[in-house]
């Protein structure tokens, strides 16, 4: 009973305390793994729960491709992880996922053959609007349409894997939230930056239902972290930082249910759901919020019209 009413309370689930409570629970054999010749794929991965994952998964014995957008910080990252796990097999490349044609050159040119797992991790809070060289909002960009290009181009390689896993990094902000694709540019209103992040944390969730609806044979998997003290919450969200800093989750804790979702054996198969700790979580909590599923196709469409659809010169989605 204390448990369910620490968890209703939000607060004391997504924080530090919530983590210990529900690692409790926790099966230690799923992680016991050797994860050799698997080859794992994470974007943002030079900071943060990108890191700690890249981390979890060296250590498990898989080749950890770390995909980063700035050349020092994932130079240091990838120095750090092989003086931290010398056993681990860690590679480099620079990607920015916000640019759809920056991830189909990367899967054309340089991605590995086989793809056992990809982790969409990478995410940006930005602070004012801006747009990237494609015309499409930045936060819009980095969080959804980045990911939904890459995991899109990957399939192939994807395919060639035994146990193909994809998983959507997604952040409890969705949970006030109804998907919501009216102004997706923010064209028409005031910027929120905290509110785009919930509109597109929401939208990945819709999209790991719809990736596990028409890939059956794709194991797709969305997560939440809980609240846990990154370098991204820092910079993005310092007021909430400087409030909550003492209960915030380690990263490791944080990024505890993206390495159990890339190894765990028993989750084969196991598609379409969203996951918090290890436990299945619900995809809403505030009465209202499932109304805009229903925009889940339109969703879909825009990605793939903004991937493939008429360009102008130089590049931009004309529908943009």
């Amino acid at each position: 009973m204390l448990d369910w009413l620490l968890d209703k309370s939000v607060v004391f689930s997504f924080d530090r305390t919530g983590f210990e409570r529900h690692a409790k629970r926790f099966h230690e054999s799923d992680l016991d793994v050797d994860l050799s010749g698997k080859t794992v794929l994470i974007t943002g991965a030079n900071s943060g729960l990108g890191f700690e994952a890249c981390r979890g998964l060296g250590a498990l014995g898989a080749s950890v491709v770390l995909l980063c957008r700035d050349a020092a910080r994932g130079s240091e990252a990838l120095e750090r992880l092989e003086r931290e796990v010398p056993a681990g097999r860690f590679e480099l490349e620079l990607l920015d996922v916000s640019r759809v044609r920056d991830a189909e050159r990367y899967v054309r040119e340089r991605a590995p053959q086989v793809v056992d797992v990809l982790i969409n991790n990478a995410g940006v809070l930005p602070s004012e609007r801006r747009e990237t060289e494609e015309g499409v909002e930045l936060c819009f960009a980095t969080n959804v349409l980045g990911p939904f290009a890459l995991t899109r181009a990957l399939l192939p390689r994807l395919r060639r894997s035994s146990d193909p896993r994809v998983i959507h990094v997604s952040s409890g902000g969705m949970y006030p939230v109804a998907l919501d694709l009216s102004d997706w540019q923010w064209t028409r209103r005031k910027y929120d930056g905290t509110q785009a992040y919930a509109l597109t944390k929401r939208a990945e969730v819709v999209l790991n239902e719809l990736w596990a609806e028409r890939e059956p044979w794709l194991t797709s998997s969305a997560m939440h972290p809980g609240w846990a003290d990154t370098p991204a919450v820092r910079s993005s969200l310092p007021r909430f930082h400087r409030l909550t800093r003492r209960i915030l989750r380690e990263p490791r804790q944080g990024a505890d249910t993206m390495v159990w979702l890339a190894a765990c054996e028993r989750l084969r198969g196991t598609s379409g759901r969203f996951w918090f700790d290890r436990e299945q979580a619900p995809t809403h909590v505030v009465p209202g919020t499932e109304r805009g599923d229903r925009q889940g196709l339109l969703l879909w469409q825009l990605c793939e019209e903004l991937c493939d659809g008429p360009r102008d010169p130089v590049g931009r989605p004309r529908s943009c």
